[in-house]
């Protein structure tokens, strides 16, 4: 079942994603060699907390933190730790949600750690690259598999490679909502898209093959071959001619730069 938003509850879920985008932006202050990601976690918490937010993560199926925190070959759901401390050459993904007034927000963002190896830069480049180039096929009357070719597309041509298990997902006054966005597909195929429709889209790109596996702990994704992975991702309104972009990494620029 998809929902379609009023415009009442896309400026809704606007609000949240901007909170998630600037929850983000107060963590991106505390990245640096010797902080661990439990560090991370308690200053998301505290500034959503703040801004009269609720951790959407926090409990959600049983998730025990507010951030999930993924670290060089982690892909998604890394669990924050006092025993996790990031190093120079570190990349983090960092993926947050929350709840304000009743609709979700959801955003991820993965970081350098320091001074990282050109060839780890071109990854976090690509993949946010290719987060792109699925947003510009994020309209009215386009499908969820326009989606998916644009971001494969970039990411092969680049030589790196999609994983297919974990994939985009609609929001709204729950987490995950239909319809599901895989980041690989084919042209012209998959749920297509209407005014009102708000999606998650979520690059998760690797350096080496596309296979994953589950850490010991049930939550944390790594890639198989144990090489570097990073993820990034934006909340849309599917609008007419054009994406309307509810989150925004533009806190988070204003903070690295």
């Amino acid at each position: 079942m998809i929902f379609l938003k009023t415009a009442e509850e896309i400026e809704r879920l606007r609000e949240s994603n901007l909170l998630v985008s600037k929850t983000l932006a107060e963590v991106a202050k505390h990245i640096k060699p010797g902080v661990t990601t439990e560090q991370l976690d308690r200053v998301a918490e505290e500034f959503i907390r703040d801004h009269k937010g609720i951790p959407g993560f926090k409990g959600y199926h049983g998730f025990p933190k507010t951030l999930c925190t993924s670290l060089n070959s982690q892909v998604v759901h890394g669990i924050p730790s006092s025993k996790v401390i990031l190093r120079e050459g570190d990349i983090i993904s960092v993926d947050c949600g929350v709840i304000l007034d009743g609709f979700y927000g959801d955003s991820a963002f993965s970081f350098e750690v320091g001074e990282i190896s050109e060839e780890t830069r071109k990854l976090l480049q690509v993949t946010r690259e290719s987060l792109f180039k699925g947003i510009e096929q994020a309209v009215d009357g386009k499908r969820t598999g326009d989606i998916g070719y644009a971001v494969q597309n970039h990411a092969e041509k680049n030589g790196f490679s999609v994983v297919r298990e974990m994939v985009g997902h609609g929001l709204g006054r729950n987490m995950h909502e239909e319809p599901e966005v895989p980041n690989y597909g084919r042209r012209g195929t998959g749920v297509r898209l209407s005014k009102g429709m708000v999606i998650c889209i979520e690059p998760m790109i690797n350096m080496g093959r596309k296979q994953i596996q589950q850490e010991p702990d049930g939550w944390t994704i790594r890639t198989a071959d144990n090489k570097p992975s990073a993820h990034f991702e934006l909340a849309i309104a599917i609008d007419k001619g054009k994406a309307d972009i509810l989150s925004t990494f533009s806190f988070i620029e204003e903070v690295l730069n």
